[in-house]
């Protein structure tokens, strides 16, 4: 145990000396406009107002910025304030017309992110401070901003209370916490969130939990009054800029890489994890590194967890004004008694590197686009590729196991049918049975027993479809509808829609579809109202219809209908959402 933990503290050390460098560096230059920005927390009230702004403006050349999330509150607000600028420039431009809905969001977004604003401040203050040294910004409970130094503190409450029929234990959420960020003269960014939560899901979700021992979204959790869980949500992250064009996060936190509702390179479905993230944006290049460590399948319990490691590289290129695309490649291994330091080359292509070290990798690559069209449409798409060969895929219907693809496109349609701040939103996604598995249950693409990518893992498609109206700067209303048809397993053969499985297991190599093995369906419907009381902090009520249903090989039908009506208040949180 103690070589173990020898050998893994000499790994990160070696792993993060070219970081330590580049800090010292970035500390020792004078000053030179560097400046480091924490990020945008999940879920951020601003990230579709963001979405609205890159569709309106069309030729925005921060256009390849927000496919790689979470966006940097210096992002955020450049973007932000260009919207305003044009808004202003031509105020008789449909195009750039800003409606008082988008007036009031990009305020708040600028007020929620003041420590990058250039401009009056003044209306950021709050006119009744709470005993005069708490909420004197009416966006921050507790702040600091000083010439060098710049520090927010908040509060993270989340509270639900939901009745779902045919169950009768209690479905709830209890989260608190808080969140904090800082600056350390402009160079040295960090921030941190720290949360508490016991929650009792919806049954669906606590077939789930039991099903993988994992809590969605979250890491290590305990039982809790016996069908409940408590779990920890803690993540942190430093921040800071070497040179001009390099940025560094080091931290255990989240990713996410795409333009859709969905993403089948890296989602944040998943627990928070450990990793080193270098972007690098020059030109109309925008190249993302992600260094991870992740868990491997395990079962709950007080002991070592298994490791392994994963890489990703992200480039996206602005073609156009109105065009972006991107290419993508993952790695996920494990070693016994080292680091494969191989993996760490930024620029190599990660096939090639797993190829020279014998192939023993799960490998994964992809393309994406998205565009701009009319300052009203948005079209996006994720091509993946786990596997190619020619001859199978011109012989797609034979249902060679190896064709393991997956493919995604969506549009979004802003301020539909000249109805200001109604958004539309449809996707499709499709994932080839075998995807994401690999032939050994350590290197699958997973984390903390829960997909990386999307939730439902492999072998389905899905079409999801979202209508957001903000009818007012306080008020949203949303409906969504998710429809998914995917393939189970079936008396313990691996049809392929089980990532966590072995694809040597697998009962034969052609005839397989999606769908393939016992076909299951979900209908998810749901939809929210929210109010906005004060800054950041938001009065919720929502209801949600799940029909899911299996037909075996024994022609048995099984279905399960549920309907849950919640209503919670949270403030500075994301909403914890069952859309699956």
């Amino acid at each position: 145990m103690t070589q173990f933990i020898k050998t893994l503290v000499r790994h990160w050390i070696i792993l993060l000396l070219p970081v330590l460098l580049l800090l010292l560096i970035s500390l020792l230059l004078p000053d030179s406009g560097f400046a480091q920005s924490t990020f945008l927390p999940q879920g951020s009230k601003f990230d579709h107002f963001l979405d609205r702004m890159e569709i309106l403006q069309q030729n925005d050349p921060e256009l390849n910025i927000s496919t790689a999330r979470p966006i940097s509150r210096r992002s955020a607000v450049r973007i932000a304030e260009l919207a305003d600028s044009l808004h202003k420039f031509y105020p008789y431009d449909d195009y750039y017309h800003l409606s008082k809905v988008d007036r009031a969001n990009l305020a708040a977004l600028l007020m929620d992110n003041r420590e990058w604003v250039n401009g009056s401040k003044d209306s950021f203050q709050s006119k009744k401070p709470l005993l005069n040294a708490f909420y004197k910004d009416k966006a921050n409970f507790y702040e600091v901003n000083e010439k060098d130094f710049f520090l927010a503190i908040n509060p993270a409450i989340q509270q639900t209370q939901s009745y779902e029929t045919g169950n009768k234990s209690r479905v709830f959420l209890n989260s608190k916490g808080l969140t904090v960020r800082g600056l350390i003269g402009g160079k040295l960014g960090w921030s941190a969130y720290l949360t508490d939560n016991q929650e009792r899901g919806p049954q669906f979700v606590m077939d789930r939990v039991n099903q993988y021992h994992a809590v969605p979204g979250a890491g290590y959790y305990k039982d809790f009054k016996k069908t409940a869980v408590d779990y920890f949500d803690n993540r942190a992250s430093i921040y800071f800029n070497a040179a001009k064009y390099f940025d560094i996060q080091f931290g255990y936190d989240k990713n996410f890489i795409g333009n859709g509702y969905r993403s089948l390179f890296l989602s944040d479905y998943s627990a928070p994890y450990l990793f080193l993230k270098i972007n690098t944006r020059i030109w109309k290049l925008n190249y993302e590194n992600i260094f991870m460590e992740l868990i491997n399948q395990h079962l709950p319990g007080d002991y070592q967890y298994p490791k392994k490691y994963a890489t990703v590289h992200h480039l996206s290129v602005n073609a156009t004004s109105w065009l972006n695309v991107g290419l993508y490649e993952n790695i996920v291994y494990s070693r016994p008694d080292h680091y494969e330091f191989s993996y760490l080359n930024p620029v190599i292509f990660l096939v090639t590197a797993q190829q020279e070290n014998g192939s023993p990798d799960k490998t994964t690559t992809g393309l994406d686009f998205k565009a701009n069209i009319g300052h009203a449409t948005q079209v996006y798409g994720q091509i993946l590729i786990n596997e190619f060969v020619l001859h199978q895929v011109l012989h797609y219907s034979d249902g060679w196991w190896g064709n393991k693809q997956g493919l995604q496109l969506g549009i979004k349609y802003i301020d539909a049918f000249d109805v200001k701040n109604l958004d539309l939103q449809f996707e499709t996604n499709i994932v080839r049975p075998f995807t994401y598995q690999h032939d050994d249950t350590v290197s699958n693409y997973s984390h903390y027993n829960q997909p990386l990518a999307h939730p439902l893992g492999a072998n389905f498609y899905e079409f999801i479809a979202i209508a957001h109206y903000q009818p007012t700067y306080k008020w949203n209303i949303e409906g969504k509808a998710i429809y998914y048809k995917q393939g189970l397993d079936s008396a313990g053969v691996n049809f392929g829609g089980n990532i966590f499985e072995n694809y040597l297991s697998r009962p034969r190599d052609y005839g397989f579809s999606i769908g393939s093995g016992i076909p299951a369906t979900c209908l998810n419907l749901s939809g929210l109202v929210s109010y906005q009381w004060k800054e950041n902090l938001f009065l919720e009520l929502s209801a949600m219809y799940r029909h899911y249903s299996v037909n075996d090989p024994t022609n048995t039908y099984h279905s399960n209908n549920s309907t849950t009506f919640t209503a919670g208040v949270r403030i500075n949180m994301f909403r914890r959402q069952y859309d699956y």
